[in-house]
């Protein structure tokens, strides 16, 4: 199954944010390990280095852009993509774009901490925490 993962799952790994940062490790290491396909929204790497070079310095930013990029696929963000996250009828239009990549690049499920966010979504969408245990039901 391809994932498209939040950017909250991500910031979780790279500022080793507790309590979440376990779980989220462990999903980046399935997309790693190639045990399922995992892709991020392009808007999603550019949240990342802003706030990475904030936190950890731009060396270490520069270096977690780098390294997302060789594990990661790009749900791509253009006009459609744009256009379609107008009209999904989510609160938050960033949540929307990411939504919007994901179908576009034809990804099976959203994983975020902030499953509320996706209400209106009609992928499956699961904490990392759910998502491994469905993944290891499976």
């Amino acid at each position: 199954m391809s994932i498209l993962v939040d950017t909250n799952v991500i910031l979780d790994v790279l500022l080793e944010r507790e309590p979440y940062a376990q779980n989220s490790s462990r999903i980046m290491a399935l997309v790693e390990r190639k045990a399922c396909t995992g892709y991020l929204c392009a808007t999603t790497l550019t949240t990342i280095h802003y706030l990475a070079c904030k936190t950890i310095g731009k060396e270490a930013g520069q270096q977690a852009i780098q390294t997302l990029l060789q594990i990661y696929r790009m749900a791509p963000v253009d006009h459609q993509v744009l256009q379609m996250a107008l009209n999904i009828g989510f609160k938050d239009y960033e949540d929307s774009v990411l939504y919007a990549s994901g179908v576009n690049a034809g990804t099976g499920a959203i994983i975020t901490r902030n499953v509320k966010d996706f209400s209106a979504s009609e992928l499956p969408v699961y904490t990392p925490e759910e998502y491994l245990i469905n993944k290891v039901s499976s």
